[in-house]
């Protein structure tokens, strides 16, 4: 079972945290997050994992509210869209969160 995990920093204050596991060249398992440093801690604002047994979105406000979407989509493509999204979008879902908005 081919693991991989790393932190990517974007900035002081944001990161993405990386983790997938695959099976025959299939991803299992995974978890994209971007973390943003707020008081001394990293506090979750995007996550995509397959918890649950299937593919999907978390996000987070600063209250800790959390709204769940549903991508639809199988493991390995669920992966990329996830890195792509987080790579692409980091700023606007970390300046959304900081603003205290509603996930």
């Amino acid at each position: 079972m081919p693991e991989k995990r790393y932190v990517l920093p974007y900035s002081a204050d944001a990161q993405k945290r990386h983790h997938h596991r695959t099976e025959h060249g299939r991803v299992v398992a995974f978890m994209v997050q971007l973390e943003v440093h707020v008081a001394g801690e990293w506090h979750p604002v995007v996550r995509y994992d397959c918890a649950h047994g299937f593919a999907h979105r978390d996000r987070y406000n600063r209250e800790g509210r959390q709204l769940k979407d549903d991508l639809a989509m199988d493991f390995d493509a669920a992966l990329t869209f996830a890195d792509e999204d987080l790579d692409e979008h980091w700023p606007e879902y970390r300046a959304r969160f900081l603003e205290g908005m509603d996930p």
